[in-house]
């Protein structure tokens, strides 16, 4: 028999609630209590928030093994479920037989003590085992498979674009190249003009690390109808704040027949559905976050989900700003892009609730968003939420070949490089629109974390590239 058909998960122990009755379980210690006559220990298995609470006496054939246990040590322990008289549990275990897996010794970093989340980061092989670091990462868990249904529902398709390019969604050229060239080699083939010559690489052409799934996910909308990218992007941004990463998650989809303001409504729907997942199936960790982290953000996330998500243009927003007689670090006028100082205003103070803003100067934005009537603005929209500002991007695309061609040409991007892209405008366009939205942002926003280091597993992030 396998370990694991052997083990009761101490998940499935709660909920149960099931007394005398013998079971086996394992885990790792979180804490230990020993006194003469009998030994405290407070496992946990990582099925659940909560620690099961064990007593061993100190008649058990093994008890020295519980003696020897440290913090952190990873036992297995046989015995025999009783009720608790204890307050915050309905069930505790009287052991029987305890085995050590792996034990720790006076090194083992987590003990029982209060740590920094900047010291957690220093350990982020061992930080799954605090508290904190739990809850963090079974939201972020939850959240991806919210994503996954809510997109299924919708009869949206997954589409795994790819992580190599050879060109920049974006246009912004913050791009990690791929290459097998060695960079410290001299001896580089060179082109003509004395530049690197990227035909004779892997490749035969100069690639990067993605962006963006965007652009491969307008091909398939445009043949499937409504498909979503939820994947690896990558920034070569030199940028060590507390909201960038060099490698990060995005979730984009992509729709035919779907104008800005179908959009906006699906993107409104779908971050409902992230805050009610979040809710109905992580309360404990919620809570737990939310008092230690961000107190009264629970309220305010159930007052974004159950919320008419107002829309204004970019230039109401702009009088908005102006008039309301705030001073901002950076001054307003038409045509800036807005800053986070900017968007919490709107959604805080002037609309008190989500907002969308709609129809951005066309100097700002992409080169593939759809240009309005008035030459100067595209179908662009931000999502706005309280306490973060932007959380969703988003824009109805160019379905024009004649204008996407001119936006590329006044950008003076390398329109070989798009030339898959520009047969789709050719060949069967029409109107479609997208969004995207950082996986770690919306894990920023509904857990109340305020370092996106803190709610992905292992952040690279400039200088960084640690385990």
């Amino acid at each position: 028999m396998g370990i694991q058909k052997e083990l009761t998960t101490i998940k499935s122990i709660f909920e149960k609630g099931d007394t005398d009755i013998e079971v086996t379980v394992a885990g790792w210690v979180k804490s230990v209590r020993n006194n003469k006559a009998f030994s405290f220990i407070i496992l946990n298995d990582g099925t659940t928030f909560d620690n099961l609470q064990i007593i061993a006496d100190a008649s058990l054939e093994t008890y020295q093994n519980v003696l020897n246990a440290g913090v952190g040590a990873a036992l297995k322990i046989k015995g025999k479920l009783v009720e608790s008289p204890g307050k915050g549990q309905s069930v505790e275990m009287h052991g029987i037989t305890v085995e050590i897996y792996g034990n720790t010794d006076e090194t083992y970093p987590l003990q029982k003590k209060g740590h920094s989340l900047e010291f957690l980061r220093e350990k982020a092989h061992l930080r799954p085992r605090t508290n904190t670091f739990y809850a963090v990462f079974k939201v972020r868990s939850v959240l991806a498979k919210a994503t996954h249904d809510f997109f299924a529902e919708k009869d949206f398709f997954y589409l795994n674009s790819p992580i190599i390019t050879g060109s920049d969604a974006e246009g912004a050229g913050e791009m990690f190249n791929v290459t097998t060239f060695n960079v410290g080699d001299d001896k580089l083939p060179r082109t003509e003009k004395g530049e690197v010559d990227f035909s004779k690489d892997y490749f035969a052409k100069n690639t990067h690390l993605t962006v963006s799934g965007q652009l491969s996910a307008e091909c398939f909308a445009l043949g499937m109808g409504g498909v979503y990218t939820f994947g690896p992007t990558f920034r070569s941004e030199n940028s060590n704040t507390t909201r960038h990463l060099a490698e990060f998650w995005m979730i984009e989809p992509e729709a035919a027949f779907y104008d800005l303001d179908d959009m906006a409504d699906l993107a409104a729907d779908y971050v409902k559905r992230l805050i009610n997942d979040a809710f109905k199936y992580c309360e404990k960790e919620l809570a737990f976050l939310h008092k230690i982290y961000a107190k009264g953000l629970g309220e305010d996330l159930k007052k974004v989900a159950s919320a008419n998500f107002q829309k204004v243009t970019y230039t109401e927003a702009i009088e908005i700003l102006k008039s309301s007689n705030q001073k901002f670090e950076f001054p307003v006028e038409w045509g800036i892009d807005l800053q986070t100082e900017h968007e919490r205003f709107l959604s805080e103070k002037h609309f008190k609730g989500p907002v969308t803003v709609t129809d951005y100067p066309k100097d700002i934005k992409a080169f593939y968003m759809k240009l309005n009537e008035d030459n100067k603005t595209v179908r662009a929209m931000d999502v706005l939420v309280p306490g973060v500002g932007e959380l969703i991007g988003g824009s109805q695309r160019e379905d024009n070949l004649e204008l996407l061609e001119k936006r590329i040409a006044e950008l003076k991007m390398d329109m070989t490089d798009y030339w898959w892209y520009l047969e789709l405008r050719k060949f069967g366009s029409v109107p479609h629109s997208g969004f995207g939205l950082g996986f770690e942002r919306a894990v920023m926003y509904i857990t109340g974390m305020t370092n996106i280091r803190d709610v992905i597993p292992f952040p690279r992030t400039p200088r960084n590239a640690e385990f």
